[in-house]
């Protein structure tokens, strides 16, 4: 039979898709022969208000390719789909869709900014899904999953309440990360610290002079502080000091008060820093709430949740914004001489990573989740290597952050999401509580369901390192909590993709590639091969489409090759046999390690042994040496190769080979995907 002169994916890949989607062999439960035992996986799920980045081409090419492979070797495998409800990012997305029509939020209350979050979330919340197909993911669609789903809401509820329970979550006052853009806490593992150039100042406090890049907050000092070995300040320690400052409440004159402040000694304190003695503002800082905790320091507010000054800050600043304030202090300060000096200096500013805004701590009552027993489960897990990292360095910074976890904010002032199940509560459950329920909760967890009780615990989880605390660190602690099981036992954590520059990829920054634009120049075959061909253990992977190109002339090299065979063979009944010749032995040196390869979540290595083979010991060699030969066995022999190679390949570049193998006539063939895996004779 022959094939097309040409391979054209765009008269291909929806139709195969259609054609595994109808076969029902992504679906577990129809892998009647499947005898290997089970292999699970639940998919990173995306944002409602999500689209298909290159991101999500890398992760779940590399998830598939190891599913199909898996599904090969008789496997009952599951892949688990779904998508997140995004908290804070999805009713962002659609405050600013109000924002253009004049509407805020409040201006509908709840119930109905509700209803337009859940008519948003039936427009777009399924697109990305849809886009995934392009990609061939072989995922279990009928088992998709929403993390509002009132079953994964009696999750979120089960969990909580077992927390609440043994004491471990609690309502308390603690300086938080506040941003006034999105009126909410957010957690310390959604600031970004972005560096920035702004100013050191350099202030007078009596006869010491400061380093600082908030003035502003000297409104709100209740204490200096010294580190406990500097020479320097140490027979000023425990006294009260009188200094000049600026008088706050006098509006028409800039004036000088004085003021007493204590002088403290905390190890917290860079002795490096500035001149070696900083301010304490409890109010505003986390370290120096933690200081002012452990010396019982007074705690004075002075800006308030939408970042202006109150009346704390006096008469002279209040109702400035804090850029404002600032800028008003600088100047009285000069013209009072207790600024020594200002210079430029490189600072890391903290903004939320959902709308940029530069975020204020603030002290805030919110629900706090206990950390300290939970850390120790994980920890232990890492340490008895019951979790296994791939690759093992991210194994320590995962310890390392569990080891100085600090307690978590769970609370969110928000109104799309898992309300908080306590009566007369308002609040919303950060996100990333409700995911890290992920594995077990998609699962049908705290109910035993058939499903819960077939398929989980799962193999492993894959991710970019972004998300590594966020999600990764909270579900090894949550499954080993929760289920008495480990959620998964491999966690793979994938490269992140930058711009060939080296620069983050960013839609909004014209930097992001749209990996749908990929696949129609190239093909998915394409785009999946370039980007596992990259995976070789690489923290950063600086994108060009110059693997694309490869990756598609590669897939018309294979067609040429297969186009060839099927040539050769004719109209002639050609059973796949191996006659031992030294390209059998090259191809079963092929098929041992790109298993191993795969197995081991080697990703590249594999795309590149498979490469190797197929362009240069079989077109280039083989091939070539067969073309004057007719024979049986070299007939057989190319056939073998043929469907062992699509075999191999079909992990990789699954659309292409799926077209190929259904084009080879041979007896009590199935789909290429449910084909068993070549294995050693």
């Amino acid at each position: 039979m022959d094939l097309s002169k040409t391979y054209n994916p765009k008269e291909t890949e929806d139709r195969i898709y259609r054609l595994w989607e109808e076969s029902g062999f992504f679906n577990p439960d129809n892998l009647e022969n499947a005898k290997a035992g089970n292999f699970v996986a639940a998919i990173a799920p995306p944002n409602i208000t999500g689209e298909l980045h290159m991101g999500h081409a890398l992760e779940h090419t590399l998830q598939d390719i190891i599913f199909r492979m898996k599904r090969m070797q008789g496997y009952r495998t599951l892949w688990l789909p779904g998508i997140d409800h995004a908290g804070i990012s999805a009713q962002n997305v659609v405050e600013k869709q109000l924002a253009k029509e004049g509407v805020k939020r409040q201006d509908l209350g709840r119930e109905k900014f509700l209803e337009k979050m859940w008519a948003w979330k039936e427009k777009y919340g399924d697109t990305i899904l849809g886009q995934f197909k392009k990609l061939g993911l072989s995922v279990d669609w009928s088992r998709t999953k929403f993390t509002l789903d009132p079953d994964y809401q009696k999750a979120v509820e089960a969990a909580f309440k077992h927390y609440y329970e043994k004491g471990w979550i609690y309502k308390g006052e603690r300086v938080i990360n506040w941003c006034s853009r999105c009126g909410t806490s957010i957690s310390d593992l959604e600031v970004n610290y972005v560096p920035e150039t702004t100013t050191l100042y350099y202030i007078k406090y009596g006869q010491f002079t400061l380093a600082t890049t908030r003035p502003e907050t000297k409104l709100g000092d209740t204490a200096l502080a010294v580190h406990p070995d500097d020479s320097r300040y140490s027979k000023f320690t425990d006294q009260n000091l009188e200094i000049q400052s600026v008088d706050n409440e006098n509006e028409n004159e800039t004036k000088l008060k004085t003021i007493q402040i204590k002088v403290i000694s905390d190890a917290a304190v860079d002795p490096k820093f500035g001149t070696g003695i900083i301010k304490v503002t409890p109010a505003h800082d986390v370290t120096d709430f933690e200081i002012a905790q452990r010396h019982d320091l007074p705690s004075v507010t002075i800006i308030d949740r939408h970042g202006r000054m109150n009346a704390n800050a006096g008469k002279r600043y209040e109702g400035l914004k804090v850029s404002e304030a600032r800028e008003k202090i600088v100047k009285d300060l000069e013209y009072l001489g207790l600024m020594e000096k200002m210079e430029k200096y490189e600072h890391n500013i903290g903004r939320c990573d959902r709308c940029n805004s530069v975020i204020e701590p603030l002290p805030s009552e919110q629900w706090f989740l206990k950390m300290k027993d939970l850390a120790a489960l994980a920890i232990r897990a890492l340490d008895d290597g019951k979790i296994r990292f791939h690759p093992s360095r991210w194994t320590g910074p995962v310890r390392s952050w569990l080891e100085n976890i600090r307690d978590w904010n769970i609370s969110r002032q928000l109104w799309w999401g898992h309300k908080i199940p306590i009566e007369g509560e308002e609040d919303v459950l950060d996100t990333w509580f409700s995911s890290a329920l992920w594995p077990f909760a998609a699962l049908g967890w705290p109910e035993k369901t058939d499903d819960y009780n077939s398929f989980y615990p799962t193999q492993y989880i894959t991710s970019a390192r972004d998300i590594l605390y966020l999600w990764i660190a909270r579900m090894v602690f949550s499954g080993i909590e929760l289920t008495g099981k480990m959620p998964f036992k491999d966690i793979v954590i994938h490269p992140t993709i930058l711009t060939k520059d080296g620069k983050r990829m960013s839609k909004s920054l014209g930097t992001g590639v749209n990996p749908l634009d990929l696949i129609d120049r190239y093909g998915a075959d394409a785009l999946r091969f370039g980007l596992a061909y990259q995976t070789t253990g690489i923290q950063d992977m600086k994108f060009g489409e110059e693997t694309m190109l490869m990756g598609k002339k590669f897939a018309n090299k294979i067609w040429n090759i297969s186009r060839y065979i099927l040539m050769k063979i004719g109209d002639d009944k050609v059973e796949p046999k191996s006659h031992g010749l030294p390209i059998i032995v090259k191809l079963e040196d092929t098929i041992l390690k790109v298993t191993n390869h795969v197995e081991s979540y080697e990703f590249g290595e594999a795309a590149h042994v498979t490469y190797d083979f197929i362009w240069h010991d079989l077109a280039d060699k083989y091939i070539e040496e067969t073309k004057n030969l007719d024979d049986a066995q070299t007939k057989e022999t190319l056939m073998y190769i043929l469907v062992n190679c699509l075999k191999l390949l079909h992990p990789f570049m699954p659309f292409l080979t799926e077209e190929i193998y259904s084009k080879i006539p041979i007896e009590d063939k199935k789909l290429l995907l449910i084909e068993p895996w070549p294995v050693l004779k």
